[in-house]
């Protein structure tokens, strides 16, 4: 796997999606697309110009800390690998490796100080 950014998704946690889809639709000039998301309720797609540009959830029994932030998902070839490694390296992980149908595999570790990384091995043609 090539890859160019690491940086590949941006999205919001938030417990408010319609206040926050509007607020940030009329900052930035985005639309937005509500999609069924299963057991997590519903996630919405920020657009621009038709074209799918990050998203918005509500927080889960997952979801590190509790004020609404935006966080960005990290590409990286094996998921899992990171896991096993990251405590390794004094971190943690904090959702395990799990799969995403059509998006990919995730997991969200911490590194020694508590910063939290959201990172995906994309699904092949994602």
């Amino acid at each position: 796997m090539v890859i160019q950014s690491p940086f590949i998704w941006h999205e919001l946690v938030t417990s408010d999606q319609k206040k926050s889809g509007v607020f940030f639709n009329e900052l930035m000039g985005w639309s937005t697309k509500e999609v069924d998301a299963g057991e997590y309720g519903t996630y919405t797609l920020f657009q621009k110009d038709g074209e799918d540009i990050a998203g918005m959830m509500n927080p889960t029994p997952d979801t590190p800390g509790k004020a609404p932030y935006w966080h960005s998902y990290i590409a990286v070839e094996d998921v899992d690998d990171c896991a096993r490694r990251t405590p390794e390296l004094g971190g943690k992980v904090l959702v395990a490796p799990h799969d995403i149908p059509d998006v990919g595999r995730i997991c969200i570790v911490s590194d020694p100080m508590g910063t939290i990384a959201h990172l995906m091995t994309p699904a092949e043609g994602g």
